[in-house]
């Protein structure tokens, strides 16, 4: 009886393990299968492949860190720019931890302002250390904001040329007229629950042809689908900010894409 009770807790100890080493590698698979195709395009340790000021930016502990201090206060925002392309259908993740009160972004497809250093214009992922704007879709320098965090939207097409004024009539309150919302991804303050203040947060981005999905730890944050083929662009410079306002700290890590 003693015997076969050992051979029992033998057999068991040996199933046991071969179940826990089947789902390492199941777990495993699907971490490669969910970065398949994702280039890291920040080394953690230099600015290589980088631009911007370098009294607002550096490397920090592995980190990208954009930072203002109360003798380096901003007149106009200001953008470390990725050099090693323009990329039009993308996936971007990122890792972000900003204060309180810090307000930065992620600009892709952006025009990079040849009259105005490490300014850029564009589509902006925003991102800010109240969590107010964290998620929405805010076009740099354009149309302003695109949707609200919750917002489903599409933009509507715009026929008529860039004249000078038209962008600026058409934008009130801070935000696009020119706009459908066409669904709810949740009450913008059930959503801010999902975003940890002055903690690490991972921001996932989807764009492809004229549809951009802005994601915060794993919940779509805003969805816009951009007909306007006057004011919307299908490639562009990829950067990150530091904006205007108090002294604050932004940092980025883990930054990746997939083209």
């Amino acid at each position: 009886m003693h015997n076969k009770i050992k051979a029992f807790l033998g057999l068991f100890s040996i199933c046991s393990l071969l179940l826990f080493l089947i789902l390492i590698s199941c777990k495993t698979s699907g971490l490669n299968h969910n970065r398949s195709g994702f280039v890291q395009i920040f080394d953690g340790k230099t600015l290589n492949g980088w631009e911007g000021d370098p009294a607002y930016w550096r490397v920090e502990n592995g980190n990208l860190v954009g930072e203002i201090t109360p003798a380096t206060l901003l007149k106009r925002n200001s953008f470390i720019m990725w050099r090693g392309g323009m990329p039009a259908d993308f996936e971007l993740t990122l890792e972000f931890r900003i204060t309180k009160a810090g307000n930065s972004g992620i600009n892709y497809r952006s025009e990079e302002l040849k009259d105005m250093p490490y300014a850029l214009k564009g589509y902006q992922a925003d991102i800010d250390g109240a969590n107010r704007y964290t998620g929405q879709n805010y076009e740099e320098r354009g149309r302003t904001t695109l949707a609200y965090r919750g917002q489903k939207v599409i933009i509507k097409e715009q026929n008529e040329p860039k004249l000078q004024g038209s962008v600026q009539s058409k934008i009130k309150n801070n935000a696009w007229t020119e706009s459908i919302v066409t669904g709810s991804l949740g009450n913008s303050d059930s959503l801010r629950n999902h975003i940890k203040s002055e903690d690490w947060n991972e921001c996932h981005l989807i764009v492809r042809g004229n549809h951009l999905q802005h994601y915060i730890n794993g919940i779509l944050m805003s969805d816009v689908t951009d007909n306007d083929k006057v004011n919307g662009k299908l490639k562009g410079v990829l950067g990150v900010q530091v904006h205007v306002g108090p002294p604050m700290k932004v940092e980025y890590r883990n930054i990746m894409i997939k083209q």
